[in-house]
């Protein structure tokens, strides 16, 4: 399996970004993808996901209402929509796939990208 993440980069308080992840290689229908981040000196966190079966979503309470999650299935492809950022996002996000268990912990993730970093600063 492999992640490739992409669209990071440096942002005004409120602005917006668009994260990308292409995935390849995944052969199993019962996962779930998306994002996790981590910012200076903090624990990774689990941000947003979207279950590949039945295309559920989920968000971490700290971006409900300004993040977006969604895939083209067409493209392998996974998006996550950063709309009205704030400082406190800054961090380095990570594409991330989960077969079971804890969605929301670092420890279930089978498999990482690479990192993007994401800046939201004036």
């Amino acid at each position: 399996v492999q992640l490739q993440a992409s669209g990071g980069g440096l942002v005004q308080p409120g602005g917006s970004l668009r994260l990308s992840c292409a995935a390849s290689g995944i052969t199993s229908d019962y996962y779930v993808i998306g994002w996790f981040r981590q910012a200076p000196g903090k624990e990774r966190e689990g941000v947003s996901y979207i279950n590949n079966k039945d295309g559920s979503t989920y968000y971490v309470d700290s971006v409900k209402g300004r993040f977006t999650i969604s895939r083209d299935n067409a493209k392998s492809t996974v998006y996550l929509q950063m709309n009205s950022l704030k400082p406190e996002d800054t961090a380095v996000y990570y594409c991330a796939v989960v077969y079971s268990g804890n969605y929301w912990a670092a420890r279930s993730v089978e498999y990482w990208g690479q990192g993007t970093l994401v800046t939201v600063s004036s």
